[in-house]
């Protein structure tokens, strides 16, 4: 009876399956389909949850993305088939993944290359599986750069303009969804789409903080501005978080300001300056060398200017004026000169060292949090004073954005009353099979207490980079602007064949299983 039993369950995942990889290997395409090496589509930076796809498109060309999704959505209901768009797999809850669908490849898309047109309105036209770190060596062989950035590189173009893209930039320039003119798009109908706010301008913003529930981005037009040579980073520390967030506050409003900014959180940390001054010269090092944490929880603001060589003076002019009308610790100021490059891609050279030391790749459960700005005090108190009693095995980012620099028209959720808000980001990593503080368990649990004090103190707290399990959940995180995301998923994807791994939509007759190592 168990054998029966156990063959007619093989024979039912065959029959499920097997049709389904017949009927992809008759498509005809540029690129090809692999059904055999699709287990890293199963992975993340996450490394949480593992959902193994039936296939791996690698695409040459758009075509072969739009000819893969209209045969899908031509099977309609009778396949449990879905698509998910994969860049270089740094989604953290298996956004990018797809249980028995076709995960797409997308840094296998080489066209269309990319073209940087310089002049009065700059912009570049890239792939939407190309590299941010790219974008940035090729445009600056022409003194261009991209204006609004995230703190890592190394993703590609489609991945972060489907969440928002935010970095210390996002206060003066916006998200990178806001540095966007145009978007070539394939939707859950595997029609191919050129959209802009002139062109198809629903669908474009749909797409723009869209989680790939409408289209996937095969081309993107992105705004450039002219590139700075040196950075001037900065590093200061506080130990009185309402001066903290007065400064940060004061700095995004200022006419003439830095030109990033951003802090972070050090809880009960001793040998404090070994560890993050390691790349600083300390403005007086006798004072610096002798300053001591004494386990006290401390805010650490971060800035830099931007400026090019025959604009030294000017600029170190501009920060002494910026510096002295701060309220920092006055022996914790840090001041270091890099290329713009070094700057931007710093966060790479962590991501080396870590690797190196068998640390990169292990689960993130990250939380990523925006908080209106007069919630962030109750917030702090709380979650910096009670709930964390150490700073997680990674950094805790904090600092304000300016609401005007976001379009409300695209599908990113913000906090909705107030100018400014918060990002708060909790970038943990656990240590595999660790029962400790830093273990898997341990940060979930933490950032479960942290979501459930947000909730009963009534903050007004959106998630960024959302991980929701039921649709309730989804409901409540959109609130009044549901309907319109609900809609507009009718109208680009009626069948819910995009991202299945958002765990947003259902498509009919499938099942999802979701299981995490």
């Amino acid at each position: 009876m168990i054998l029966l039993f156990l063959f007619t369950c093989l024979n039912i995942r065959i029959n499920l399956c097997f049709p389904n990889i017949l009927s992809l290997k008759t498509l005809e395409l540029d690129g090809h389909f692999d059904f055999d090496q699709v287990h890293h589509a199963a992975r993340d930076f996450g490394n949480i949850f593992q959902l193994l796809p039936l296939a791996v498109l690698h695409p040459k060309s758009v075509s072969d993305i739009a000819i893969t999704v209209k045969y899908i959505w031509e099977m309609g209901t009778s396949s449990e088939l879905t698509v998910a768009a994969r860049g270089h797999g740094h989604s953290l809850q298996g956004q990018a993944q797809a249980h028995r669908g076709v995960v797409i490849s997308m840094e296998s898309l080489k066209y269309p290359e990319m073209r940087i047109y310089p002049g009065k309105s700059p912009y570049v036209d890239v792939s939407g599986g190309e590299l941010w770190i790219n974008i940035l060596h090729e445009t600056l062989k022409h003194g261009l750069a991209p204006k609004s950035w995230t703190d890592y590189l190394h993703l590609t173009v489609g991945g972060t303009l489907s969440n928002a893209g935010v970095s210390g930039q996002a206060f003066q320039h916006g998200p990178q969804i806001s540095n966007v003119h145009q978007l070539e798009v394939v939707t859950g109908k595997g029609d191919v789409v050129n959209c802009s706010k002139e062109e198809n301008e629903d669908l474009f913003h749909s797409v723009l903080g869209g989680l790939g529930q409408f289209g996937i981005i095969t081309r993107a037009r992105i705004s450039l501005e002219s590139a700075p040579a040196i950075v001037k980073w900065i590093r200061v520390l506080y130990s009185d978080f309402a001066m903290f967030t007065r400064d940060q506050e004061w700095l995004i409003s200022a006419e003439n300001t830095f030109d990033y900014i951003e802090g972070f959180v050090i809880i009960n940390r001793t040998g404090l300056l070994n560890n993050w001054r390691s790349s600083f010269n300390p403005q007086d090092p006798a004072q610096a060398g002798q300053f001591k944490s004494d386990g006290r929880t401390l805010f650490c603001l971060e800035l830099a200017k931007y400026f090019n060589p025959d604009e030294t003076e000017m600029a170190n002019q501009e920060v002494e004026i910026l510096l002295g009308q701060l309220n920092y610790i006055s022996s914790t100021l840090f001041q270091s000169e890099v290329t713009y490059v070094e700057f931007l891609d710093r966060v790479h050279i962590s991501e080396v060292k870590l690797r190196s030391k068998g640390l990169w790749e292990v689960p993130h459960p990250w939380l990523n949090l925006l908080i209106p700005k007069s919630k962030i005090h109750t917030f702090a108190k709380q979650v910096f004073g009670n709930i964390l009693t150490q700073t997680s095995n990674g950094p805790v980012l904090i600092y304000p954005v300016n609401k005007s620099k976001w379009d409300n028209r695209t599908s990113v959720v913000i906090p909705e009353e107030e100018e400014v808000f918060y990002l708060v980001a909790f970038l943990s990593s656990a240590i595999p099979s660790s029962t400790g503080n830093d273990g898997l368990d341990h940060i979930l649990t933490q950032n479960k207490r942290i979501l459930e004090f947000c909730e009963t103190a009534h903050l007004g707290v959106k998630q960024y980079l959302p991980h929701y399990t039921t649709q309730e959940e989804w409901r409540a995180h959109f609130g009044t602007r549901w309907e319109v995301f609900a809609q507009r998923k009718s109208v680009y994807d009626p069948l819910a064949i995009l991202s299945p791994g958002q765990r947003i939509f259902k498509k009919a007759n499938s099942i999802i299983h979701l299981s995490s190592s």
